[in-house]
């Protein structure tokens, strides 16, 4: 799996330090963010990895920056530069979380195919 199973890995582990930090169990979290407790066990487990959409969910409960959430994630990179095209493509109540994560796919490759050929 690489670099996304290290990322998902490390969103796991601050997950599950924001829940503990906000005194919540697992099943109240998942009760708020409105997702199962199983499947926020595997994303904190790091066995799945959630969609945009969740994590903002997740981080409006926790009370903490989606944005956060999303570094953590790997859906917006730490550069300044491409974080505000993500934030505001994952920011966009518009699109579907579909075309959200086609866009963000298309930005990625464009931006890969350019520091490759720099």
């Amino acid at each position: 799996m690489g670099k996304v199973g290290k990322t998902v890995e490390t969103l796991g582990d601050y997950l599950r330090e924001q829940r503990i930090a906000a005194h919540l169990t697992l099943r109240q979290l998942a009760e708020q963010a409105g997702v199962s407790n199983p499947y926020l066990s595997q994303i904190e487990r790091g066995l799945r990895r959630p969609s945009a959409e969740v994590l903002q969910q997740i981080a409006k409960a926790l009370r903490i920056s989606a944005e956060q959430l999303y570094l953590r994630a790997g859906i917006v990179s730490p550069e300044g530069a491409g974080g505000s095209v993500e934030l505001a493509v994952l920011g966009d109540s518009r699109l579907t979380e579909r075309q959200k994560q086609s866009l963000l796919d298309v930005y990625a490759s464009f931006i890969a195919l350019n520091d490759s050929t720099s």
